[in-house]
């Protein structure tokens, strides 16, 4: 071994070591359970727009509920929406939304618009952990934390872990089927329900009025 090498190595001093926190600190340290609300559908056909959920509420492992109702009327029932994440989130967020619409007059894009601008720059909403699809008789519409306002291309859109499963299946019964939009997104959350643990086939289907 080089000489040099030997003595830097030797010389060297220990830095100071990170005590370890033992059993009780890193219990501490786990992460906290987190709440699974899911799966919500909302699919536009022929000028009808249904939007679907299931009913179950899942901390961690843990099932709490079955028939939990995940969509909520807006705007005097002018308009449903449906949230997928933190219950105390979304309702948060619904509260801030029906307000929106009333400042503007009914207006679903205006108002979508300026919740999600409001979500992505007001400190206490970015931290908030939901999506929301929202939809009146002429919109709809999907909102994210981060900005986003996305109208789907084929009037079908699904968020939550079920997501992705409902979204092929309502998208497959659109294009091969003749079901209106309530039966079409009650197919396809029981078909989401078959595959995602956290979502189960308790439903509860809105029609826009």
């Amino acid at each position: 071994m080089d000489d040099s090498l030997s003595r830097s190595r030797a010389g060297r001093r220990p830095g100071p070591r990170t005590p370890d926190p033992g059993p009780r600190g890193r219990a501490r340290q786990r992460p906290a359970a987190v709440w699974h609300h899911t799966t919500i559908c909302a699919v536009r056909r022929d000028g009808v727009t249904a939007m679907a959920c299931d009913g179950q509420v899942t901390l961690g492992n843990t099932v709490l509920k079955h028939g939990a109702t995940k969509l909520r009327r807006l705007g005097g029932g002018r308009v449903v929406a449906g949230f997928a994440g933190s219950v105390a989130d979304a309702l948060a967020l619904f509260t801030r939304f029906e307000a929106k619409i009333e400042e503007f007059a009914g207006n679903l894009e205006r108002a979508a618009v300026e919740l999600a601008r409001d979500w992505r720059t007001d400190r206490a909403l970015r931290h908030l952990e939901a999506m929301m699809i929202v939809a009146d008789r002429e919109h709809l519409l999907l909102l994210s934390g981060s900005g986003e306002v996305v109208i789907p291309d084929d009037g079908v859109m699904a968020i939550g872990s079920g997501g992705p499963a409902a979204l092929a299946a309502a998208r497959a019964l659109v294009a091969h089927s003749d079901l209106g939009a309530a039966d079409i997104v009650r197919e396809a959350l029981l078909i989401a329900s078959a595959i995602d643990l956290y979502t189960n086939d308790h439903i509860t289907v809105e029609v826009v009025p």
